[in-house]
């Protein structure tokens, strides 16, 4: 530890981003980005905003952005809350709520990595509640009863890197069962395929809804962000905010983000795109190969070989240019987290694994 560190730097494990090697040829499945590019509407702002106007301070409030995002939910602009990207939304969520002593935080054992992150970083104690066997989030698992109330409970909807997803009123279940706490429902892949938690706010109080425009959008290179709560909820993202950095998104994200938002017809498209790749193309393939394919509501799937390690599929991919991503924990290490990519991409990826299944059997002699 370097002697001008602050003491709590080394018991930090910083989260591991998927690579992003510069690597000719190279097929990226490892880190869930769009296949298709952005809007050409949300480009075109962008460009726009690229003027004179760059000299002066964005809106300290992304006020434009944030009415966009409230007409599309159906919600009050004091129910939306921007940030750059969802990363920093879900920090400033455990710094606002997640901070009471002698309370745990609840959360899946596997799900998003960077949870156990921000307990570190913030001293949030945490309590894992695992999976039940077939890699789904029980409900009943987080009603209690508690010793004392939770500190807060987070999981991702549809969960990362499984891509399950739970319905609304499995997650009505356990907020009204917690309401002492916050109950966090991180969004980031429900376009494509699952029921946004935001139809609930209206009703629970102690719901807070997380959303990117990195996956659905197409605007993961932007880094935007957003939440969505009842007003205090959101008053109490605002005061964090504005004792961090008040001016989070620059004039260039927000102008992109609201027409990223508003233009609903290539959303449409582009998304119902990615769902119809992963269920009629990626998810047979891999099944013909051999593979037990979790149901995914997600732009990725988990997939594990029923006779081959994970560890070794993914290394031979990645011999080859094609990055997949490989998670090394108990129950998940057979597992690989493949993106779903064009069609192109995904004919390619499923020929290479049928070549390294082949060398390996011919090798094996099985």
């Amino acid at each position: 530890m370097n002697r001008y560190w602050s003491r709590h730097l080394a018991d930090l494990s910083p989260y591991t981003p998927g690579e992003q090697p510069k690597t000719a040829d190279l097929l990226k499945l490892n880190t869930n980005e769009h296949p298709q590019g952005p809007s050409p509407k949300a480009l075109a702002a962008i460009k726009e905003a690229a003027g004179a106007p760059l000299r002066l301070y964005p809106d300290y409030d992304s006020t434009a952005l944030r009415e966009a995002v409230a007409r599309l939910y159906g919600l009050d602009p004091s129910q939306v809350f921007a940030g750059n990207g969802s990363d920093e939304v879900l920090a400033h969520a455990f710094n606002a709520f997640f901070k009471h002593p002698g309370r745990k935080l609840l959360m899946p054992d596997i799900s998003y990595s960077f949870y156990g992150t921000y307990c570190r970083m913030y001293e949030v104690p945490h309590q894992d509640i695992p999976l039940a066997e077939d890699f789904s989030i029980r409900a009943s698992d987080y009603l209690g009863p508690h010793d004392t109330p939770p500190a807060g409970i987070i999981f991702a909807n549809p969960n990362a890197p499984t891509g399950m997803a739970l319905g609304l009123d499995e997650i009505a279940r356990i907020a009204e069962g917690n309401p002492e706490c916050v109950v966090l429902v991180d969004e980031a892949y429900v376009d494509f395929g699952a029921r946004s938690a935001a139809e609930l706010i209206p009703t629970h109080e102690n719901i807070l809804v997380v959303h990117t425009l990195s996956k659905s959008r197409s605007l993961a290179g932007l880094r935007v962000g957003y939440a969505m709560a009842q007003a205090p909820l959101i008053e109490g993202l605002v005061r964090v905010k504005d004792s961090f950095n008040s001016y989070p998104l620059d004039r260039l994200a927000q102008a992109g983000a609201q027409a990223a938002i508003e233009d609903s017809a290539y959303f449409e498209e582009a998304r119902t795109t990615v769902m119809r790749t992963r269920d009629e193309l990626l998810i047979p393939a891999l099944q013909a190969l051999g593979f037990e394919v979790l149901p995914s509501q997600a732009n990725f799937v988990f997939a594990r070989h029923r006779s081959r390690p994970g560890k070794g599929l993914h290394q031979a991919l990645r011999e080859r240019n094609i990055l997949v991503r490989h998670f090394d924990r108990d129950r998940i290490r057979d597992f690989l987290r493949i993106t779903v990519g064009t069609p192109e991409e995904c004919g390619r990826l499923c020929g290479t694994l049928g070549e390294i299944l082949s060398e390996t059997a011919r090798k094996t002699g099985s």
